[in-house]
């Protein structure tokens, strides 16, 4: 059967932490990067689709390809690594302070990747700036918007939500890249990695990495969001509730329950 167990494939998310903890600088900055821009590109095909057909729900069926192509390549994804680095630590496979070193950079060349992405997007959607009337550039804006003064305007409550969808959001993430090791086979791994990653995007929670591109791709095309608002009201909150949950729901979790397993090997 081609299907791994739990606990097996809890111990080969701990062996790939360690193997990403180890990881010189630059080979986390190219991954994550690459990685960056891929979810970039998977972003604005959601859109794009959702769109053309006016069902957001198309968007979120086919937005996972971004999260396979990072994972069948093993490539640096801040977010999935929430889970998968503090599996290693807490086995004992790697430090806290390359795990940090790790996620750190990570969350870097993720951001560089998005940055790149954003503004190749913009340039190409807006024909350079000559061209904004685009029901894919009026999307995108609403949804940096919608991420950003959305939350702004519901004042404390506002950071409640945000956080909330933070944490179910990134729960799924780490669903995904777990169950990236629970088979062998390529066409295992998509379908499986696709559940999760669909869930998440279709209901609209926040990943810090997808929002690295959507909030300042929609600045670059006019939202009204400043730099403030996209860190204050999105990206930081957003990282450290994915990073909670990343952390606490799937790499705590799953090590808890397999350790007597492991124990006993």
């Amino acid at each position: 059967m081609d299907y791994i167990k739990t606990n097996d494939t809890v111990q080969m998310m701990a062996t790939a932490g360690k193997t990403k903890a180890d990881l010189s600088i630059r080979d986390i900055l190219i991954k994550s990067a690459l990685s960056g821009s891929f979810l970039g590109f998977a972003t604005t095909l959601a859109f794009t689709a959702a769109t053309q057909t006016g069902l957001d729900i198309v968007g979120a069926i086919i937005f996972p390809t971004g999260f396979v192509m990072i994972l069948l390549l093993n490539l640096e994804l801040v977010t999935g690594s929430f889970a998968i680095i503090p599996i290693a630590n807490m086995r004992g496979l790697t430090t806290k302070s390359a795990m940090f070193r790790n996620l750190s950079w990570a969350f870097i060349g993720n951001l560089l990747g998005a940055l790149f992405y954003a503004v190749l997007f913009t340039i190409s959607i807006s024909k350079f700036g000559h061209h904004f009337d685009s029901a894919l550039i009026d999307k995108v804006i609403a949804v940096a918007e919608t991420k950003t003064i959305g939350y702004k305007a519901l004042g404390f409550d506002g950071m409640i939500v945000l956080l909330v969808n933070a944490l179910l959001c990134n729960w799924m993430v780490t669903m995904g890249a777990m169950m990236n090791f629970t088979s062998h086979a390529t066409i295992g791994k998509i379908a499986a990695m696709w559940i999760p990653i669909f869930i998440f995007f279709a209901q609209g929670f926040e990943h810090s990495v997808v929002n690295m591109f959507v909030i300042p791709a929609g600045m670059m095309l006019g939202a009204d969001v400043s730099f403030s608002d996209w860190w204050l009201w999105n990206q930081i909150p957003a990282t450290i509730g994915n990073f909670i949950s990343g952390f606490v729901f799937t790499g705590l979790a799953f090590h808890l329950v397999t350790k007597h397993v492991l124990s006993k090997k």
